[in-house]
């Protein structure tokens, strides 16, 4: 499962990438178990390098929040001070991956009041991002704003179904995925697509009989 992708060379969706991404261990699953640092990385992977001050204005925190959660995430090695930009009086702050993966099922298991926490910071996240494109589309231009789209889908599937979906999901991403603007069509833009595929099962036949 991958988080917070920035345009990178390849198409997303299918592997890591050692030389640009970051695989979750369990040190790093707790450091994001919180939802303001998953959002200050999402945000500096999306938006580019940013101060403490400016982070807390997007996220609707004190900046004395971020400056603290940006400090734990620089120690997990999440972010990196970017000295191109700082000075003494304000430090701009860059993301060190550009994306997060998060698939290991053992580690799931072994971790999961930190894997509900990173889960759930995660849709903050997400939520953020709704909320920030819902506020700009009153501005933007018609043909876009006539193309925000919220709509969710109850369906019916075996275990083996969800995976067979989640991937053909992904395969169709990759298809449209394009690295910068470079080569892409007069008039495309950025656009944020988000995936949730989340089971619902009943009880497990049995559970809780004498």
């Amino acid at each position: 499962m991958g988080h917070d992708d920035e345009p990178t060379r390849r198409p997303r969706g299918l592997t890591p990438d050692p030389a640009t991404d970051v695989v979750l261990d369990a040190r790093g699953l707790r450091a994001l178990a919180h939802p303001v640092r998953v959002q200050v990385v999402g945000l500096l992977r999306t938006y580019g390098p940013s101060t403490a001050t400016r982070l807390a204005e997007r996220i609707g925190v004190g900046s004395g929040v971020t400056s603290y959660h940006l400090r734990q995430l620089a120690a997990a090695g999440f972010v990196a001070e970017d000295t191109a930009r700082g000075n003494a009086r304000e430090r701009w702050w860059r993301a060190a991956h550009e994306a997060t993966w998060f698939d290991d099922k053992e580690l799931a298991d072994a971790e999961p009041e930190a894997t509900a926490a990173y889960r759930a910071s995660v849709a903050s996240l997400h939520a953020l991002r709704t909320q920030l494109a819902l506020g700009q589309a009153p501005s933007m231009p018609k043909e876009w704003r006539d193309r925000l789209e919220m709509s969710d889908w109850r369906l019916r599937l075996t275990p083996e179904e969800a995976g067979s979906l989640a991937r053909e999901l992904r395969a169709v991403m990759a298809r449209y995925w394009r690295a910068d603007a470079e080569g892409a069509p007069e008039g495309a833009e950025p656009v944020q697509v988000v995936m949730h595929l989340l089971p619902e099962p009943g009880p497990t036949p049995g559970a809780g009989e004498s």
